[in-house]
């Protein structure tokens, strides 16, 4: 990019995940420069997907407590979502998501369909999001679910029906970006 030089990165904290400040110069249109300072947090990619049942019409959904959710509006921090997980160092997203499904709600998928990739904060976080949509059926559930103990997991998994999904976004029910983008995809493409 020609309208971008002396980029510096200070890591800030290295804890669950890099919070760097970076200071960079930016060209305007009007040809100006100026020494502009943001800081990124980078916890790497994930990958989510939406499980639906043409013959039930419903879909699968997770229900945990979110620290950050519960700072900003001081709720009870639980937040309705999609299945989802960080995507390892040596995964891609697919398997990171066959991988996730049986770990966060006990389905054990073989395939799923990439359907967008997004990002849900660029101002501040560098994660992408690959969104994912696969059709489950009752014979495919091999355990509870419910996340792992070693990733300190406590997942509620919620097989509703896609109207009341619908609904529940609102309402405000459900208020995760990346489910709202699949639910609506879901919707906008007739899957149910």
């Amino acid at each position: 990019m020609q309208n971008l030089k002396n980029i510096n990165k200070t890591t800030l904290s290295k804890d669950w995940a890099i919070l760097d400040r970076i200071n960079y110069d930016y060209q305007f249109k009007n040809g100006n420069w100026k020494r502009l300072s943001r800081e990124t947090y980078n916890r790497g990619n994930g990958a989510a997907i939406l499980l639906y049942n043409t013959v039930k019409g419903t879909v699968i959904l997770t229900k945990q407590f979110r620290m950050p959710a519960y700072e900003n509006d001081n709720s009870d921090g639980m937040s309705i979502e999609t299945c989802a997980g960080a995507i390892d160092n040596n995964d891609n997203p697919l398997e990171t998501i066959i991988r996730e499904t049986e770990e966060e709600v006990g389905y054990k998928i073989s395939n799923a369909k990439q359907v967008l990739t997004a990002y849900t904060s660029p101002g501040a976080l560098t994660e992408k999001m690959y969104l994912f949509v696969a059709e489950y059926n009752d014979e495919m559930k091999i355990n509870e679910g419910g996340g792992l103990d070693s990733e300190n997991e406590e997942i509620e998994v919620l097989e509703l029906s896609f109207s009341k999904a619908i609904e529940m976004i609102k309402n405000e029910e459900i208020i995760d970006a990346k489910t709202i983008m699949l639910l609506q995809y879901t919707q906008i493409n007739k899957l149910l």
